[in-house]
């Protein structure tokens, strides 16, 4: 049975699968790391392909239920993905990464800012997320949508929304709509002196979206030092580039010295 407290969401829709499969594209060489195996949907197929792969389960007696019915090489780690050094896996497996899953939707967020902020080196990810998630991710400015999500991933990846899975392809089918990603790490085309500095200016700007950025950046440049930087003070943060919240964040962090 699926446990709320996980999360979890068992896929079984073998049309999603297959589509999801073809995605991926796995090879025999590539190293692949499955999120939330659950009941081995992707994990059987991919094992078909992959020589080596790791599946992290958080859930014991899945992992357990799992391992009896796979290969010696597919390595299991029942933890919580949060906690994994994929640094660490990464040098281990010995090559770049794969990630993939359907990852439960109350860790998406927070897991996509790990990898993406993580040292490891990885080469791609393919992720089912909340519809709503992946719509965030790949945003334009000026869209409903788009937030510090959208310029979070930007600034370090190239995000694609693949298609989209409905309730139906999951039991138990979740209340809301599904969509695959693919995220592929990527250095921006603009220039971000501090990162830290980068985030926290685009967190403090979007907690007060509906400000004019003269307003939502009070604690960080004045509308002068804003101008300055060719960009409209009276502008909303929902109408900025990621590259001109670069820009505000360079000029943040050389004005207060950091």
């Amino acid at each position: 049975m699926a446990r709320k407290r996980f999360g979890q969401h068992f896929l079984h829709e073998q049309g999603v699968i297959r589509r999801t499969l073809a995605a991926i594209h796995a090879r025999l060489e590539d190293a692949v790391v499955e999120i939330g195996p659950g009941h081995g949907a992707l994990t059987l197929p991919l094992l078909e392909t992959v020589r080596d792969m790791t599946a992290i389960e958080v859930d014991r007696d899945l992992a357990a239920r799992l391992q009896a019915r796979t290969p010696a090489r597919l390595e299991i780690l029942q933890c919580d993905a949060l906690a994994v050094d994929y640094a660490a896996l990464a040098q281990r497996m010995g090559r770049s990464l794969r990630l993939v899953g359907n990852l439960p939707y109350n860790i998406s967020s927070p897991l996509l800012f790990t990898l993406l902020a993580s040292t490891a080196p990885i080469r791609d990810m393919h992720f089912m997320l909340q519809k709503e998630v992946v719509d965030r991710m790949v945003a334009a400015p000026g869209s409903r949508t788009y937030g510090r999500l959208s310029v979070a991933v930007a600034a370090r990846a190239r995000a694609t929304a693949l298609f989209d899975v409905g309730p139906g392809a999951f039991t138990p089918p979740p209340a809301v709509l599904s969509s695959v990603v693919r995220v592929v790490p990527a250095v921006p085309d603009f220039v971000i002196d501090d990162q830290v500095v980068f985030d926290r200016l685009v967190t403090a700007a979007f907690s007060k979206r509906r400000k004019t950025l003269r307003n939502a950046l009070s604690g960080w440049l004045d509308a002068a030092a804003i101008r300055a930087a060719g960009i409209d003070p009276s502008l909303r943060p929902e109408r900025l580039t990621p590259a001109q919240f670069a820009t505000l964040a360079n000029r943040a962090r050389e004005s207060r010295g950091l």
